[in-house]
């Protein structure tokens, strides 16, 4: 079954995510911000991560610099996720090592989209 962690501060958009991501056949983990996300990971590699851009201690950008870090942290696919749209903000999600971007809010088809998009739907 495919992994997904969801790394976001907010409750309602794990929450929403988890339900998409398991209509889709995704077993799902969730982090409350970066730190715990990475600490997610050690415990096993999801094939895909959501994350939030803006979360308390430790930001998205940070966490994704960290797991490309990792030995197996170039595997999972990372699809930002996040309310930030200007083309900066993408360019800099994609140079740290983003395989995708979506805009929140997103719905059921937009997040399947991008995950058909990074090989996962």
């Amino acid at each position: 079954m495919k992994h997904c962690l969801i790394v976001d501060d907010s409750r309602v958009i794990r929450k929403v995510s988890r339900h998409i991501l398991e209509s889709l056949g995704f077993s799902v983990d969730e982090a409350e911000h970066g730190r715990d996300g990475l600490d997610r990971c050690a415990e096993g590699m999801p094939d895909v991560i959501l994350l939030d851009w803006n979360m308390p201690v430790m930001s998205g950008i940070e966490f994704i610099v960290q797991l490309r870090q990792r030995e197996g942290g170039d595997k999972p696919k990372v699809v930002f996720c996040t309310t930030e749209n200007d083309v900066a903000h993408i360019r800099e999600a994609i140079s740290a090592g983003a395989d995708e971007y979506v805009m929140k809010p997103f719905d059921h088809e937009t997040l399947q989209i991008k995950l058909q998009l990074v090989g996962f739907a």
